[in-house]
């Protein structure tokens, strides 16, 4: 059971034995990655506890403050995981949330509605008067029909890829194909599962010649992108173009911490980060079959 944080640090400062247990920056670069998370932290309104002092799997309720004032109380794995699909700043606090998507009100009804006497209710312990009603069925999967019957692993053009939305992606983009002479039109792979309801991810480039996908990875705007949730859908992703005989290198900026065996970390795109993907993409497949493509 989650534990206020001035309890929960008193009961860490007696296990250790120590008065600090956990020093200012031992958990820097694990919080490093949500910046709306930083902002929201107050360390006045958790006994003087700093953010970095808090492991992100502790189970103790921090209190939380929003931009718009708004305090509450969650643990740190439930603001890290909070925002799921969202896009908005509003996601990281909950009556923020409420407040832009407010509930529907139930219609009124001038007679109360019984239960259907058609519908079989089973007593399966009678001394407790437990009622067992029968399971639904599982909502079944619809998948887009709109991508070719191609071989799994095979690159396409897709209809249902999104446009890239950020200028950097632009400028990636162009820096990538201007050094490596593959083909620059395809945007998506044919998997073997579906992916949400695809059986087509869509990476933001593809090394069709390669085999080898780039992704470029930043928090965004509001600090909400390839975080939490997101990151669970980013290791989906990989997991099923790495299936499909793809390899992945994600490009990760914002103090994002890597994903995988061949992902590098920088602090911004430049000329020197296309130099160093040239690098790893000689480390997957060897220079015999990359250096030929070099312009």
């Amino acid at each position: 059971m989650s534990e206020r944080v001035g309890l929960w640090w008193a009961r860490r400062q007696f296990s250790k034995g120590v008065e600090v247990p956990y020093p200012v920056g031992t958990y820097r670069e694990a919080w490093g990655q949500f910046p709306a998370l930083i902002r929201q932290y107050h360390p006045e309104l958790n006994a003087g506890i700093v953010l970095s002092q808090v492991p992100p799997a502790a189970d103790v309720l921090l209190l939380w403050q929003c931009e718009a004032g708004h305090r509450f109380a969650a643990t740190p794995d439930e603001q890290r995981n909070r925002p799921g699909r969202e896009r908005r700043r509003s996601a990281w606090c909950p009556d923020c949330a409420d407040i832009a998507r407010p509930a529907r009100a139930l219609p009124m009804r001038d007679a109360v509605t019984l239960p259907d006497p058609a519908v079989p209710v089973a007593v399966v312990n009678p001394t407790e008067r437990t009622l067992l009603r029968p399971r639904m069925p599982r909502r079944k999967l619809q998948v887009c029909p709109k991508t070719p019957d191609l071989p799994i692993g095979e690159p396409f053009l897709s209809a249902c890829a999104p446009k890239p939305a950020s200028a950097i992606e632009a400028q990636v983009r162009a820096d990538l194909f201007a050094r490596l002479s593959v083909t620059p039109a395809l945007n998506a792979v044919r998997v073997a599962r579906p992916f949400f309801d695809h059986v087509e991810v869509w990476p933001d480039f593809l090394l069709p010649e390669l085999r080898v996908a780039v992704e470029y990875d930043s928090t965004g705007r509001h600090g909400l992108e390839h975080v939490g949730k997101r990151a669970v859908a980013d290791r989906r992703k990989d997991r099923a173009l790495r299936a499909a005989r793809w390899e992945v290198v994600r490009i990760r900026t914002g103090k994002l911490e890597p994903l995988g065996p061949h992902d590098m970390q920088m602090s911004a795109w430049s000329k020197k980060g296309l130099e160093r993907l040239i690098d790893t993409l000689r480390d997957i497949r060897g220079p015999l079959l990359v250096d030929p493509y070099l312009a």
